[in-house]
């Protein structure tokens, strides 16, 4: 295998709750109160729309917040990925991540492991340059049983609420999380550091009429089944372990770029997942630029 490349789950396309528009020439991220599943590809509009989504709003008249899904692996770290990641904004390419005490990062030596001080009391985080970055894949359809759509967030909230469901739903299953009848849900609530307005975060439940005693027993009777099938769960979960760990940085910079432009903006510098409210002060962006430009020297003398 060809190292350094990162090996995720196939992903057939992105579920949002947050979309870029164009204003005033530039390409901003802005926000959403619904849940958007789109495609791979992108036009003049933007994101083109998976088929998936028509599907799910057929007879609805509100708006899309409830995506009935499957988890693919049974360890809750192998479905959420979550570091500190610093994105160079303009190649969308990463050059620091880390997780509050380790980074890997690039140098003039080349990609170096480094304490990380967490964004809050890091230099090279100052302006809102490094945040978490989540990515939660999950599966939609039963056309591709090892297919994924990935939902990507910079929110702390969606992450610690995804990251604990998955582990309560692990735990009370017996480690069973992949047979579990699940949903994503989409949340509001208010704080005095969003000024009072509803901010929107993603969150993990069981399906709707369905109870825990319900759940965890349908859980139990499709292991058996599919372990009477000769389904190697514990073989496919060593693999996707295998393929995160090949990469140095271990996150896919394939989609770098327009990560970089709807989560890392520098005009905005706002969150546009789930929305959390922006309260730590904005270097100028002259500052952000010197910053990002010492970042890419670093790059090129390793390149």
């Amino acid at each position: 295998m060809i190292k350094g490349l990162t090996i995720t789950p196939p992903v057939l396309g992105r579920i949002s709750i947050g979309r870029v528009i164009v204003k005033d020439g530039k390409r901003l991220p802005a926000k959403d109160d619904q849940f958007t599943i789109t495609s791979q590809v992108q036009n003049k509009d933007g994101w083109v729309n998976h088929p998936l989504d028509a599907k799910l709003r057929k007879g609805k008249t509100d708006k899309l917040r409830h995506i009935p899904v499957r988890m693919l692996f049974n360890d809750p770290e192998l479905n959420l990925r979550a570091e500190y990641t610093l994105f160079d904004r303009q190649t969308g390419r990463p050059l620091c991540v880390g997780d509050g005490e380790q980074c890997q990062r690039r140098t003039n030596n080349g990609v170096e492991q480094l304490p990380c001080p967490s964004p809050d009391r890091c230099p090279l985080a100052k302006g809102g340059a490094c945040k978490p970055y989540g990515r939660l894949y999950v599966n939609l359809s039963e056309d591709d049983e090892l297919g994924t759509f990935i939902f990507r967030t910079t929110g702390f909230n969606s992450i610690r609420t995804l990251a604990a469901r998955l582990s309560y739903f692990a735990a009370v299953s017996g480690d069973k999380l992949s047979c579990l009848p699940l949903q994503l849900t989409l949340r509001g609530k208010s704080t005095t550091q969003s000024y009072r307005t509803p901010i929107y975060y993603v969150d993990l439940t069981l399906r709707d009429g369905v109870t825990l005693k319900e759940a965890v027993q349908h859980a139990s009777a499709i292991d058996k089944e599919l372990k009477e099938h000769g389904f190697d769960q514990a073989a496919l979960e060593a693999v996707a372990k295998q393929g995160y760990i090949n990469s140095a940085f271990g996150l896919d910079s394939e989609d770098g770029f327009d990560v970089a432009e709807e989560f890392y903006s520098v005009e905005t510098g706002n969150q546009s997942d789930d929305q959390e409210a922006n309260i730590q002060k904005r270097l100028p962006p002259h500052e952000i630029s010197s910053i990002e430009q010492g970042l890419r020297q670093s790059v090129t003398a390793v390149s």
